[in-house]
């Protein structure tokens, strides 16, 4: 049995205040993972750090990075004997949490957060399976979980944050004045500490040489050509659009403020993850680095004065329109500064779709931005979603050849495109959620996600990692039967893998 050295960043010679839970996306003890990597839970080891430097002792359990199961994930944290566990929950991992959570022994309190806390907080605090729940903590934790862990009887006075009356049986909520809510509620990201990476087991991580490394390793000496040191940051919180099918859509979080960390800020962590552990790759993994004109000015002009990109290279996500304004220039400069891919929510190559969707773009929009993207050496990778409701086969279709003209635009240039595609599944919250539960749709059935194995379509190979993508509610959402869905999302992740290989060899 792996105990406790599977929770990380905790001191052994003191208390356990607070133990935060990463629940697996499946129980891996009936079929293992086949991930070698999952992106690390920045969000949590944020929490924790905090809480690490206001003097609690804390942990972090990613069940999910280890590949635990249930049963063993439940026996750590009841082995740990903490005051306070404390998960992230968020739709698909859901029923994983509450089974963990139902097995908690005595005396351990509960706290929860994330996505699917803040979406349906009523449905939370009535399953049984959540007996030890003491907190719901809506939105940004810091500095609210931070009060909780020094007194309990703090949730009278913090905003947003649920419980239930233990003598009334009825939800309660804390009351703080207006001239402390706004603090509580949406912290100073510029003055909350760097995350402390050994909460993060699996980041930073050594990686492998991507294409473009090896492509940019004769002007750039220091990038090895036999991988290096990589790390994922966040650059800011809140996103502006509204997505339907998103969680962070503006109108699932009207309590966010956007805010931008300054540069100096940024570069300070880029600076500091280099001298401890060696990074010399960073991907910005926020809602959208790259999505606001004004924003990348500042930060590029300050990358330029630190010269970041004759010490490091980074990836991006990115907004197609944001982008598409962006001058010839302006692109010269991100790939000064070390730009080396973009991440992008293409979602569709149906005009009609993409108008379902929100997203105020349109194909020859996206095809326009890969095709000067890969022509300055900018990698794209590309996100599709097949199976949003009301996609036709006329709709699916121009999918796939949007997915083939991208790739071939890509290879009349250096830069590469991606394409990383997955089954529509529905979030609580979210535009489209709504939607669906007024065209009739039952809540229990949209909650009903399992994990869906795709190798049986002859892809095992290009399906490793991809753990965090294959799942579904079972539904077809719209006129294509979900067989057909899937099919075609294991021919274009097998096509991708395979395109991804030869590049590699090429590049070499």
């Amino acid at each position: 049995m792996r105990q406790l050295p599977l929770i990380a960043g905790t001191d052994t010679t003191r208390t356990l205040d607070a133990l935060f839970i990463n629940a697996p996306l499946r129980d891996y003890t009936l079929r293992p993972r086949t991930n070698d990597y999952t992106l690390p839970v920045l969000g949590m080891a944020y929490i924790a750090t905090y809480a690490q430097q206001q003097g609690f002792n804390v942990g972090v359990l990613d069940a999910e990075a280890h590949g635990l199961g249930i049963e063993e994930t439940a026996t750590i944290v009841n082995e740990a004997t903490p005051r306070w566990a404390a998960m992230n929950l968020l739709a698909p991992t859901y029923e994983m949490s509450a089974k963990i959570a139902a097995q908690l022994a005595p005396g351990i309190d509960l706290m929860v957060g994330g996505h699917h806390a803040k979406a349906m907080p009523d449905r939370i605090l009535n399953d049984p399976r959540m007996r030890h729940l003491r907190a719901l903590v809506l939105g940004e934790g810091e500095l609210r979980v931070a009060a909780l862990l020094e007194d309990i009887n703090n949730r009278r006075t913090l905003p947003g944050v649920l419980w239930r009356d233990p003598r009334l049986d009825t939800p309660a909520a804390g009351i703080a004045g207006p001239k402390t809510t706004a603090a509580l509620l949406g912290p100073d990201i510029n003055s909350l500490p760097y995350v402390n990476r050994a909460f993060l087991p699996q980041d930073p991580y050594q990686a492998p040489p991507t294409a473009a490394d090896l492509r940019l390793a004769a002007e750039r000496p220091w990038i090895s050509t036999r991988g290096h040191w990589e790390a994922n940051i966040v650059g800011s919180r809140g996103c502006p659009y509204n997505c339907t099918f998103c969680g962070a859509a503006v109108s699932a979080n009207p309590d966010v403020t956007i805010r931008v960390r300054s540069p100096e800020n940024i570069i300070g962590e880029l600076d500091q993850l280099h001298d401890e552990y060696g990074v010399t790759a960073f991907r910005f993994v926020d809602d959208l680095f790259l999505g606001v004109g004004r924003v990348i000015d500042e930060q590029m002009t300050a990358f330029t004065h630190h010269k970041i990109g004759d010490r490091y290279v980074w990836d991006a996500t990115g907004r197609i329109n944001v982008l598409d304004r962006l001058s010839d220039a302006d692109l010269d400069r991100l790939v000064t500064n070390g730009l080396r891919e973009v991440a992008l929510g293409i979602e569709s190559g149906s005009t009609r779709i993409l108008k379902a969707m929100d997203k105020r773009i349109d194909a020859e929009m996206t095809e326009r931005v890969a095709h000067r993207l890969v022509a300055h050496g900018i990698g794209v990778k590309g996100y599709f979603i097949l199976g949003f409701p009301g996609e036709t086969q006329e709709d699916l279709d121009a999918t796939v050849r949007h997915v083939h003209k991208l790739w071939d635009i890509s290879d009349r240039h250096t830069g590469d495109v991606r394409a990383s595609v997955f089954e529509f599944r529905p979030y609580p919250g979210t535009p489209v959620w709504q939607t669906l539960i007024d065209a009739g749709l039952n809540a229990d059935a949209l909650l009903a996600y399992a994990d869906v194995d795709l190798t049986s379509d002859g892809a095992h190979e290009s399906m490793r990692q991809r753990d965090e993508f294959n799942f579904s509610v079972g539904i077809q959402f719209g006129d294509v039967p979900l067989t057909r869905i899937r099919s075609t999302l294991a021919t274009l992740t097998r096509e991708q893998h395979e395109r991804n290989q030869n590049v590699t060899k090429e590049a070499a």
